[in-house]
């Protein structure tokens, strides 16, 4: 057990998915998975392992924001011995070709501040996706028959910017979307030697306002969630 995860050993699976919503981490286990088990609710942050095609896999939440996420990546890789964490999750997107729905893998996230930030001091590390999942995570997506989005991403320490200024650059500098954790979770993973990855669904579009209703949301998941297993476990 650590402070943030009642687990006992041999509870959490090598592969972790992430979801930021706890309860998005119950859903995915339940559809996803074979015999999922509860492993962790401290503080109401659910975790779940069961497997996928006989393989051993854990879903579990991460909240939302850097700080969160690297509290639970930490002790997933450093307390319970996980190698492989794929962050499943909404972005919006900051592109004009990308569209709600679509699924987009992040090869890097560019961030303004990241909780390991203090660690690099006047080095400014360039956070990146573990290439073989990457590869993968592509294949799996097209031989379903989605077309992803693959490039960098931009992790945002806060939820409600005031930068639109900064909104601009990003979409001038090629950046598709913005969501809020991964950048932290390649940093934590490259720290420990582990492989990290965010696959993640278009929820909302910056230039045009559209969004996805909460009901949605979860629907409109299921290929993010498909493509990270077949990532973790290619056929």
């Amino acid at each position: 057990m650590t402070p943030h995860i009642g687990a006992s050993k041999g509870d959490i699976a090598e592969t972790v998915l992430m979801p930021g919503d706890p309860l998005r981490a119950k859903w995915a286990a339940e559809t996803f998975l074979d015999t999922p088990r509860l492993v962790n609710e401290v503080r109401g942050m659910l975790g779940y392992t069961g497997t996928y095609q006989g393989h051993p896999v854990t879903i579990h939440g991460s909240g939302m924001g850097m700080a969160s996420l690297s509290i639970y990546a930490n002790e997933l890789i450093r307390d319970y011995g996980a190698k492989t964490l794929i962050r499943i999750g909404s972005c919006g997107a900051m592109q004009a070709h990308v569209k709600i729905r679509d699924v987009i893998i992040a090869m890097s996230a560019t961030s303004l501040n990241t909780p390991s930030m203090g660690l690099f001091r006047e080095v400014n590390f360039a956070p990146t996706a573990d290439f073989s999942l990457l590869r993968t995570a592509v294949n799996a997506a097209e031989a379903m028959g989605t077309a992803p989005h693959v490039g960098g991403i931009y992790s945002s320490d806060v939820f409600y910017d005031e930068r639109p200024d900064l909104t601009e650059q990003m979409t001038r500098h090629g950046i598709l979307a913005v969501e809020m954790e991964a950048a932290e979770l390649y940093t934590v993973a490259a720290r420990f030697g582990a492989r990290a990855l965010a696959v993640l669904t278009v929820s909302d579009h910056l230039q045009t306002g559209e969004a996805l209703p909460s009901s949605e949301r979860q629907s409109s998941f299921g290929d993010m969630v498909q493509i990270a297993l077949k990532a973790a476990f290619p056929s």
